[in-house]
């Protein structure tokens, strides 16, 4: 078995480093966390003490300058790499999980962690373009095979949709993999697929 950090550690890690040590350019970061469950989309992050969530989740809407984006979902401003890690954690810490023959704490849904990062020069009068990107981290569930975990019930249910969700980024990847200009992708068979459209 694998030890050491995992690739969402490891690229925050790097991705704070290289802000430090970059002295000609300021940055701006902005974090969000989320689940896709159920084909529902839950902010992770959202205060407790804030308005309550809709029952059938965050709505995704699609803007030409921004993307498709989260409506309501919240946004924050982590200054350390140590602030993702205990946001990473506290999102992980409300994670729909249950047990299933396969696993004792399966993850009921797919997580999506997306870092917004704006640089521009540091100096004052110097005219340089502004760079925006966006990282987009994603923890997948496992696949189901309901003779394995035999799930019953709403679990069961949780397993199809994950399925479903996983063959739909499959078919998404399948059909951007073979190069036709024009060809259709179904990024809207999922809400997972219509969040990493633009990745």
């Amino acid at each position: 078995a694998a030890s050491g950090p995992g690739v969402m550690p490891m690229a925050i890690e790097s991705l704070f480093n290289h802000m430090i040590s970059a002295q000609d350019h300021t940055f701006a970061l902005r974090l969000s966390c989320l689940e896709v469950y159920n084909e529902s989309i839950v902010d992770l992050l959202a205060s407790p003490d804030g308005p309550a969530p809709p029952a059938a989740g965050l709505s995704l809407r699609h803007d030409p300058r921004k993307g498709v984006s989260v409506c309501g979902l919240s946004e924050h401003e982590p200054r350390r790499a140590d602030d993702v890690f205990e946001m990473l954690e506290r999102g992980n810490a409300r994670r729909a999980v249950s047990e299933t023959s396969a696993n004792a704490a399966s993850s009921r849904s797919h997580a999506v962690l997306q870092i917004s990062l704006r640089r521009s020069a540091r100096a004052s009068g110097v005219s340089d373009s502004i760079n925006m990107g966006k990282l987009t981290l994603v923890d997948l569930a496992g696949s189901e095979r309901g003779s394995v975990s035999r799930n019953r019930g709403s679990t069961l249910h949780e397993g199809a949709n994950i399925n479903r969700s996983l063959l739909a980024l499959g078919n998404c990847i399948n059909a951007l993999s073979t190069g036709r200009r024009g060809s259709h992708v179904p990024f809207r068979d999922s809400k997972l697929t219509r969040l990493l459209q633009d990745s």
